[in-house]
């Protein structure tokens, strides 16, 4: 039989007192004598009462919890992104309630709803399209604030972070360049997503500088390990003399992908047969079968900033502002550097 929830009158009417008075032992213990706020305290016991902060919350005006959107919790990246805003949520009495939008706008707006019925304090977000903001535009105009997370907006409408992934995917293929590779595939995708836009347009600035290189570019249907394993298999079956020198995945987890296809199943030498370099750097990038060169994002200070700059956004005074992050570099044995200690 269902039984509904223990009510703050039930603990009243059982411990012979006011609902004020259970209502001070909750909040204000100080103000109510000590045999009174023992008999109460036993009787929330027995009755399993908890409070209701959600209409706690909303009567004082504010929650504690903070809705994030972010497009694939598969992605250790994002949820990186995630115990950075938790960590900072925490410091302030704060929670951090994550949503998986899956690549979906269908999905992305049902957790912008949700979060929306629940009157989070403000909502982080991944959003799924730069140029179509009109939902998030409409939560913002009722009243919840939002920072976009991995996304440059202009700085007089929203509050914003990112990493500058067209300095990353730049620094990427310069490095597999300065390795002496000239025939460089960029894997990636969806194109439409900016992160990989971005950071293709960073490889071919790198590829149009150096004369006689050349960047080819193979696009995904997503960014998984099971994509990279399947574009590996597709170079690899090309001839050797049309197979790239080195390869640049957008992500690390395509980039173990393509590892898994050329040295399980071809036994190539990574990097003596083909460089490779991936993106984000996560923790599965040290221990690779080979030790795996990438471009480190910094997930949990991103993570941490957006809450920070949602506070901020409850300010009277704000002011929107956008933060950019440098992307670093981290080479191992992959794209030919060797596996000395972990840069700190």
């Amino acid at each position: 039989m269902d039984r509904f929830p223990v009510s703050i009158k039930d603990v009243a009417r059982e411990a012979r007192v006011s609902i004020g008075t259970v209502s001070n032992v909750i909040n204000r213990p100080e103000v109510v004598s000590e045999d009174r706020r023992r008999r109460v305290l036993k009787v929330i016991e027995d009755l399993g009462y908890v409070r209701n902060d959600v209409a706690r919350q909303l009567k004082a005006g504010r929650s504690r919890t903070i809705g994030l959107v972010v497009q694939d919790t598969g992605n250790p990246f994002y949820n990186e992104i995630a115990r950075g805003a938790e960590a900072a949520a925490d410091t302030l009495g704060q929670a951090v309630i994550v949503g998986n939008s899956g690549l979906s706008h269908a999905r992305e707006e049902v957790y912008l709803d949700l979060f929306e019925e629940q009157r989070v304090r403000g909502v982080l977000i991944t959003p799924q399209s730069s140029q179509d903001r009109s939902r998030i535009d409409r939560l913002r105009s009722r009243g919840t604030p939002v920072v976009l997370v991995d996304e440059q907006a202009p700085a007089s409408q929203y509050c914003s972070l990112a990493v500058d992934d067209v300095e990353g995917g730049r620094m990427a293929v310069a490095h597999l360049l300065d390795g002496g590779a000239r025939s460089i595939t960029f894997v990636g995708g969806p194109a439409a997503l900016h992160q990989v836009a971005d950071r293709q347009a960073g490889a071919r600035t790198a590829v149009d500088a150096v004369p006689g290189a050349s960047l080819d570019v193979v696009e995904t249907a997503a960014l998984t390990v099971l994509e990279g394993r399947r574009v590996g298999e597709e170079l690899l079956r090309r001839p050797e003399t049309s197979r790239p020198d080195a390869v640049f995945a957008a992500n690390d987890l395509l980039a173990i992908g393509l590892l898994q296809a050329f040295v399980f199943d071809h036994r190539l030498r990574v990097p003596q047969d083909i460089a490779l370099v991936g993106y984000d750097d996560i923790d599965f990038a040290p221990s690779a079968i080979v030790p795996l060169s990438s471009i480190r994002q910094p997930a949990r200070l991103i993570g941490r900033t957006a809450v920070e700059l949602l506070e901020d956004e409850l300010a009277e005074d704000h002011h929107h502002r956008h933060v950019t992050f440098q992307p670093e570099l981290v080479v191992r044995e992959s794209s030919g550097g060797s596996a000395g200690p972990e840069p700190k």
